[in-house]
């Protein structure tokens, strides 16, 4: 499922977009792994702003490398979607996301800008209000309704 989702109806043009690739690391018991960067108190997929040139998946590869010490094959992801929302720690805003999923196995070790990793099943995420709305809106939704017709 390769296609737009919004989780604000509409942003006014006047708001700055953010650009961000990530990850939904999925583990056999269905649930993702979130992270908090330093300073900040929302939890979101692991990811970051691309550099020049990069692809949408090349960048997710590197910041997971970077946050989390965690190498993974671009081979290794599926697109998930391209998601637009609120961005959960700039104020004011908005955020356009291509997110990956994968079910590999990692053993992630905090580090860089992230201070701290949690797995969280999404029925219990989507209710959380430190996770990120990109989580919380679309993300979970998009894995609980999977997992509903499965």
């Amino acid at each position: 499922m390769w296609g737009m989702h919004s989780g604000c109806a509409a942003y006014p043009g006047r708001m700055g977009v953010i650009t961000v690739s990530a990850i939904c690391f999925e583990r056999a018991d269905g649930t993702v792994l979130t992270v908090r960067k330093r300073g900040t108190d929302r939890w979101m997929l692991p990811g970051g702003k691309p550099e020049g040139g990069e692809s949408a998946a090349e960048c997710a590869v590197r910041e997971v490398h970077e946050e989390l010490g965690v190498e993974i094959a671009i081979s290794a992801l599926e697109p998930m979607g391209e998601f637009e929302t609120v961005a959960a720690n700039e104020a004011g805003f908005a955020l356009r996301a291509s997110v990956f999923r994968t079910r590999v196995e990692i053993a992630p070790r905090v580090q860089a800008e992230i201070e701290a990793a949690r797995w969280i099943d999404p029925a219990v995420g989507i209710d959380d209000e430190a996770e990120a709305p990109l989580n919380r809106e679309l993300v979970f939704p998009l894995l609980l309704g999977e997992r509903s017709r499965s």
